[in-house]
């Protein structure tokens, strides 16, 4: 029983160092950048040693890649979270569309994954995490709408990537200061066309 405990104890103080390591570095990115962080300031900001930084990690980018892990991990929770309730995949591809670009509204949000991301780990590294995730919901809705009858039937990946493509370009539109209500309305009319394609169909 006790070693029990004391397994779980261990495990809960490993995952704290880690979670600790990944909001420090996550912050420190988005203030100074991946390149201005050096691993001594993330040590630091989160309290831990030097040792415990590559006990957990290889290297920054390794830290790094956990940050964008995560990042992209909370976007496709928000995504499924808005969505789920939807009376039709049409309508779930409208509403996760929304939710996506409310959730690269976070700050430093778009600047991890969609700026910093790709020059850090490679743009095959982040389509690897984008598919697990973002993307993931995405392609999920459209085979869903494919399947209803409801969305047009299409090569589901190269459909997929490409839509992705438009919501990323218009997080980056918004971050840079064009209108949210407009991205939000061009993007939707995109999937609306291609409901509107299948219903002719």
């Amino acid at each position: 029983m006790q070693q029990g405990t004391a397994r779980r104890s261990n495990r809960q103080r490993t995952e704290e160092t880690r979670d600790k390591l990944i909001s420090a570095a996550r912050r420190l990115f988005v203030e100074k950048s991946y390149a201005e962080t050096g691993t001594p300031e993330i040590v630091a900001a989160a309290g831990v040693t030097r040792g415990a930084l590559y006990h957990h990690f290889a290297d920054k980018q390794a830290l790094f890649q956990a940050v964008a892990e995560r990042e992209a991990a909370a976007v496709a929770e928000d995504i499924e979270r808005r969505s789920g309730d939807a009376a039709s995949p049409v309508d779930a591809l409208l509403a996760g569309g929304k939710a996506y670009l409310a959730a690269m509204a976070e700050p430093g949000r778009t600047r991890l994954l969609l700026l910093d991301g790709p020059a850090v780990l490679g743009r095959a590294a982040m389509d690897e995490i984008d598919d697990r995730h973002g993307n993931r919901t995405l392609r999920e809705g459209l085979a869903a709408g494919m399947r209803a009858g409801l969305i047009r039937r299409l090569p589901l990946d190269p459909l997929t990537g490409l839509l992705a493509a438009a919501f990323d370009r218009a997080a980056l539109s918004i971050e840079a200061g064009a209108d949210a209500g407009a991205c939000t309305a061009a993007l939707a009319g995109l999937i609306e066309g291609l409901a509107a394609t299948a219903s002719k169909g």
